[in-house]
């Protein structure tokens, strides 16, 4: 079953009345976020399912990421548990593109957005397996290995690298962070 889906100008109309969850890494959120959201990056999801379930009693959730990907698997993983949830068509590029408001936290370095970070690390390799095959021409493979891989995540909208990149040390929340964060839509 598809999840509840809000067009950004819905959104924007209920924002007052909506508790906002972004699923998106922190350097993502901290690149700009909807007014009030709070950031659950989603491979942090299960450990927030206690804090979502007391705060979806209170309100109803709008889970956000950069386009609704993330968002509508999000919310799939939280309608097995039991807790309803909408997501953002068209994620936050949707958001900014209608003009609607965005925060960024004040004084906070931002990591480049995933979207920037997979086209470094696939330019690099496919760089580095074209400029390798030079003198070892079976090196060729892996930038062949990540063509096929970058078709792949266009066909499936899913994305193996983003998922690898995620787990790197600065697309992590800190600890402190997180549970802050997991407070915040229960109190």
């Amino acid at each position: 079953m598809a999840p509840t889906t809000l067009n950004p100008d819905q959104a924007n109309a209920r924002l007052h009345e909506l508790t906002v969850i972004d699923v998106r890494t922190p350097g993502e959120y901290a690149s700009g976020h909807l007014p009030g959201a709070h950031n659950i990056p989603l491979d942090h999801l299960d450990a927030a399912l206690h804090a979502l379930k007391t705060a979806a009693d209170r309100s109803d959730l709008l889970v956000v990421c950069a386009s609704g990907a993330r968002s509508a698997t999000a919310c799939e993983r939280l309608a097995d548990q039991g807790i309803n949830a909408a997501t953002l068509t068209g994620g936050t590029t949707a958001w900014t593109q209608l003009g609607h408001d965005t925060h960024r936290p004040a004084g906070t370095h931002t990591p480049w957005a995933m979207d920037r970070q997979v086209r470094l690390a696939a330019g690099s390799l496919v760089l580095t397996g074209l400029l390798a095959a030079r003198r070892w021409p079976k090196t060729r493979l892996l930038s062949a290995g990540v063509a096929g891989g970058l078709v792949f995540s266009a066909l499936t909208n899913t994305c193996g690298m983003a998922k690898i990149l995620a787990k790197l040390p600065h697309n992590q929340p800190k600890a402190a962070d997180l549970d802050a964060t997991l407070a915040a839509p229960t109190s």
